[in-house]
């Protein structure tokens, strides 16, 4: 049965989801698991082995990101498929895609820590596989984001905002693409990550205060 109006209560939901999402991805990228990557194989390697225990913290942190991605496409289908069921559908479909990669890519991941001892360029190397299943993730979440900003521009969000995550698509795509066939260029790319930080921060924030759709 389709819903007439969003239920409030759902859309915070939505709200906490994606703010658990925002933390956890920041938290196990930039505090966690970046400062570990910086430098030669080599040098990667001995950084994993001296503070394992914060590698395995952010397995844990992009495991509850994971969970809670999942979580809120099946919320966010439940709450925009009275503005449009196709499109509602299509976006839960690519950010499940997104959801697969990710868990795939945390497999390999994964074990980077049994593989430091024995072989630890090849655990190096399963933290840019990570990288790459991210990234190929992220196109996926970049064409959800499109879709999704076409039902936010329809829906009581803020125009502003719905436009914000359409750009927050574009970014995505322009630098996991640019990422894969032309890396000396990432730096160039790397500044335009402000516009989705501060997009589905806004989001977030609106469906956590004000519960609208």
């Amino acid at each position: 049965m389709k819903l007439s109006h969003a239920d409030p209560s759902l859309v915070r939901i939505a709200g906490a989801l994606y703010l658990a999402i925002i933390l956890c991805g920041l938290s196990a990228e930039l505090l966690l698991r970046g400062p570990l990557l910086q430098g030669t194989p080599d040098q990667i390697a001995q950084a994993l082995s001296a503070n394992i225990g914060q590698f395995r913290l952010s397995l844990v942190a992009d495991t509850v990101m994971l969970l809670a991605d999942i979580a809120l496409a099946l919320v966010f289908f439940g709450l925009l498929r009275h503005i449009s069921e196709p499109l509602a559908l299509a976006a839960m479909v690519f950010r499940f895609g997104q959801a697969v990669l990710i868990g795939a890519s945390l497999m390999a991941l994964g074990s980077a820590p049994s593989l430091l001892l024995d072989a630890p360029r090849v655990a190096v190397h399963m933290t840019e596989l990570h990288a790459i299943g991210y990234d190929v993730g992220l196109i996926l979440f970049a064409v959800n984001s499109l879709i999704m900003s076409v039902m936010l521009w329809r829906s009581k969000v803020p125009k502003m905002i719905a436009g914000g995550i359409a750009a927050s698509g574009l970014v995505y795509a322009t630098g996991s693409l640019t990422r894969l066939v032309a890396p000396n260029w990432v730096a160039v790319i790397e500044p335009a990550y402000l516009i989705p930080m501060i997009a589905e921060s806004a989001l977030c924030l609106w469906l956590l205060i004000r519960a609208r759709l």
